[in-house]
């Protein structure tokens, strides 16, 4: 599908206070930039931002930090905080390409990572873009704290069953896994949905999702 552009995104994020310039600048000192030291979760490819807000406001004792590549999706996650009636203070959002993310986070500076609902790259050749391919796995290695997980949801059976696979050759362990997320009540408990999942879960799509971590050394 096109990705229709949005003239005026660029302006709006460039103005707003919850948008990250510069994000280079702040690795190593996210706890500055929320004013406090709690933990920073952080979800990439956030689309228009249902489950990023909803996660803030569900834990206030949490940083959120919202990635995503192109600024006409980034506009629409801004303007549904906008909309809010209170909307969470504890969400920022940066614009750009995850796979730069050790330029802005430091060792053990993320808590957690969540993917939902990540490009599947179809094309063989494409595999390495994939955000649960081994590649980005080691860039979560070198960001995330030493008991931090993934979390990774999809509708895309084939790019789940990569997923575990890729999981496994980067040496991580897979915490839980599920091929029907919905129908899990272990996994599915507080569960927050995104807007694709439910789309998806609405059309009889069974939604997969697994947590992964690091192999530790002894």
């Amino acid at each position: 599908m096109r990705l229709r552009n949005i003239p005026r995104a660029e302006g709006v994020l460039q103005a707003h206070e919850k948008v990250i310039k510069e994000e280079t600048g702040h690795r190593g000192n996210w706890a500055g930039v929320f004013g406090n030291d709690r933990p920073v979760y952080i979800e990439i490819g956030m689309g228009k931002g249902q489950f990023l807000t909803a996660m803030a406001k569900r834990f206030p004792d949490r940083n959120f930090i919202g990635i995503e590549r192109y600024s006409s999706v980034l506009l629409r996650a801004v303007e549904r905080l906008d909309r809010m009636e209170e909307p969470p203070e504890n969400i920022r959002f940066i614009c750009m390409d995850a796979a730069q993310i050790s330029e802005v986070f430091g060792p053990g500076e993320v808590a957690g990572i969540y993917l939902n609902f990540s490009d599947p790259w179809p094309k063989k050749r494409h595999a390495r873009r994939r955000l649960t391919s081994k590649e980005f796995f080691a860039r979560y290695d070198a960001v995330l704290a030493a008991e931090g997980t993934v979390e990774f949801k999809t509708d895309n059976q084939e790019l789940f069953t990569f997923s575990l696979e890729q999981a496994d050759e980067a040496g991580w362990r897979v915490l839980a896994r599920t091929r029907d997320l919905h129908r899990d009540p272990q996994m599915n408990q507080g569960n927050v949905m995104t807007e694709y999942e439910e789309k998806f879960s609405a059309k009889g799509n069974p939604i997969c999702k697994l947590i992964a971590a690091r192999h530790l050394p002894a």
